[in-house]
């Protein structure tokens, strides 16, 4: 089964447009700030190219006043305003109010560009919160199937780097975009207005700049995916060793895992410079056009001026304007790139987010409130690829109350079997019931409410005692917290602790022994008094002190409900009421404790093997000369 970082669309034109159309529609929530923002874009154009229309003014009126070409457009408006000021008595004042227009505007477009900064700002700050949570939110629907195939630190990468590329996209370039785009609209205008033949020369390097532009869009698009999933390489390779640090050390792996991340960290460094490349030709490049430009504007202006057909404060300002209008050529351009790389990481987080959540849901879902706990496996057939079937043609009942015991090799299906009951996992073939209702026509959510859990690798989280306990059930009061802790044994330890319930234990519940770690597992099982339990026993890693305690703690967990038990010591299942010995996917026997034995096949097997690993070397001896 393909991975996320796999995936490609198959008409790259056409996906880009998806994209694109799917990321506006992030901005729908916001759609006053995204109005206020272009307008402020609007605003901003004439403002930040008052140079140009002030120092042709300047010149034209005042350092070499030319009539003729004084009457008509924005420096007769000058020239009006002057009068009107009373400042055209002299060349001198003239200037001094030119150049506090020149600081008006100045302020102005700075005003401008400090409100537009703020409201785009806080605009991506709004959709990485959207995006983030929308992602977080989908990861607890997928089945754990995907992220048996999705290293952890990949799908970290798609939260962070992803994420902040898609702000980058709407704080710097998207919106700023359209502030290029009114300001080389802005700039046409005016250039045509006051002379179309400089405007036109102005205009020759278009098409070489267009050409560029479109080199640097192809060149860079696939660097950008190969850069991002290497991102995603490292992110996993980080997450793995440092979550396995000790197991790296114990082995003196050191060595081998850094020449490992070495390898992927150089193919990261080497799709950086392939992209780092375009860059090195694509700026420089566009410069020597807009000099070429300029360059054009001086030559073609330059003649005009001596033939007196144009101004010298036209051409200064044709000069000013040439520039300005390269730059935000360029910009989009540049911004181009932005946009690229937001593409890229839209593309993974997308492809997370359309991963199908893989639940098969019935037409109509059926509403079990409070089951009496019968569980019935009918000719369940599972793989989990293709027909490697991990389960075949299994079928048992556990009746109301009962407490079953699943045993057999490593491998044989007895986990298989938890995950199907809690719906982690879909089956191909026969059907799982609850109180004779097919699990499937139960919602997942509502179905595990039925369930307490209490695997082998008890998983804490980084807080307090009582939060895990609790694990955020706002149905759970303190007394039922405390009432459960007592009840399995879990509370003289707890209360010995430094703060109590209020100790804080680190990630995976560093601090805490294996021991420990049970016991407030079986503490959160009981506090939510559920009618049927699965339990993964796993009691060979600790003392015979905590072992009697973790027992004890099983047994009063398990009173009156139904039990699925996982069963690694087979002396702690003596009192079952039933047995299911799996072998290879199938059930092999079923049966009382007593009744397996008396066999003598695959069940008696299993419990020799457990004696002889709990036994001491002499009555090992014992056993097999018995034998």
């Amino acid at each position: 089964m393909a991975t996320l970082d796999h995936k490609e669309p198959i008409s790259r034109q056409s996906y880009d447009l998806r994209v694109v159309t799917r990321l506006l529609g992030y901005l729908r929530p916001y759609k006053a700030q995204v109005a206020v923002s272009i307008c402020l874009a609007v605003i901003s154009a004439p403002l930040t190219l008052a140079a140009a229309p002030l120092t042709k003014a300047l010149v034209d009126l005042y350092l070499v006043p030319n009539a003729m070409h004084t009457s008509t457009g924005f420096t007769a408006l000058i020239k009006k305003l002057a009068h009107i000021t009373g400042l055209d008595h002299n060349a001198f004042q003239g200037v001094v109010l030119i150049g506090l227009l020149f600081l008006i505007a100045n302020v102005a477009s700075a005003l401008v560009i400090y409100a537009q900064a703020v409201i785009l700002q806080r605009l991506g700050q709004s959709i990485m919160f959207d995006v983030r949570r929308q992602i977080f939110g989908h990861l607890h629907k997928l089945p754990i199937q995907f992220f048996d195939r999705n290293p952890v630190g990949g799908l970290m990468s798609r939260l962070t780097t992803d994420v902040d590329a898609l702000n980058d996209l709407f704080t710097s370039a998207l919106l700023l975009v359209l502030g290029d785009i009114a300001v080389a609209v802005y700039i046409v205008i005016y250039m045509l207005k006051i002379n179309w033949h400089l405007a036109l020369a102005s205009f020759a390097i278009l098409p070489l700049l267009l050409a560029l532009t479109a080199w640097f869009r192809h060149g860079t698009r696939a660097a950008f995916r190969r850069i991002r999933v290497r991102i995603g390489r490292i992110n996993a390779f980080l997450q793995e060793h440092i979550t396995g640090m000790a197991e790296v050390q114990l082995f003196n792996r050191e060595a081998r895992e850094l020449r490992r991340f070495a390898q992927i960290n150089e193919e990261h460094r080497q799709a950086n410079v392939s992209a780092l490349f375009y860059y090195a030709v694509f700026f420089p490049a566009v410069a020597l056009v807009e000099a070429v430009g300029v360059g054009l504007v001086i030559w073609f202006g330059g003649g005009e001026v001596i033939a007196g057909a144009a101004t010298l404060g036209t051409l200064i300002a044709f000069v000013q304007l040439a520039g300005a209008f390269y730059d935000p050529i360029s910009d989009i351009s540049e911004k181009y790139n932005i946009v690229q790389l937001a593409l890229v990481s839209a593309e993974r987080v997308f492809n997370l987010l359309d991963e199908p959540v893989a639940v098969q849901q019935a037409d109509t879902l059926v509403d079990l409130e409070l089951p009496s706990g019968r569980i019935e496996f009918r000719n369940v057939w599972f793989a989990y690829s293709d027909e490697d079937w991990v389960l075949k043609d299994v079928s048992f009942v556990v009746g109301p109350g009962e407490r079953v015991a699943l045993v057999g090799y490593t491998g044989a299906g007895k986990s298989t079997i938890i995950n199907l009951l809690l719906r982690f996992y879909e089956i191909q073939r026969g059907e799982i019931l609850l109180d004779g209702v097919d699990i499937r026509r139960l919602d997942p959510t509502a179905l595990r409410r039925h369930f307490n859990v209490v695997p082998q690798d008890v998983f804490l989280f980084s807080g307090d005692i009582k939060s895990n306990i609790k694990l955020s059930d706002d149905g759970l009061t303190d007394e039922k917290v405390f009432a459960a802790a007592r009840e399995v044994l879990a509370d003289d330890f707890i209360r010995r602790l430094p703060d109590g319930y209020a100790t804080k234990i680190g990630e995976r519940g560093t601090g805490l022994s294996f021991g420990q770690k049970q016991l407030i597992s079986f503490a959160r099982a009981l506090a939510r008094d559920r009618r049927i339990l699965i339990l993964d026993e796993a009691t060979s890693a600790v003392d015979p002190g905590t072992q009697y305690l973790i027992s004890e703690a099983q047994r009063r967990l398990q009173k009156g409900r139904t039990c699925l038990v996982i069963a690694h010591r087979l002396s702690t299942i003596q009192n079952a009421d039933k047995v299911i010995v799996l072998h290879e996917g199938e059930i092999r026997e079923s049966g009382t404790h007593d009744d397996l034995l008396h066999r003598r096949d695959l069940y008696w097997e299993l419990y020799q093997l457990d004696s002889y690993q709990h036994s001491t070397p002499t009555e090992v001896v014992q056993t097999v000369t018995a034998n």
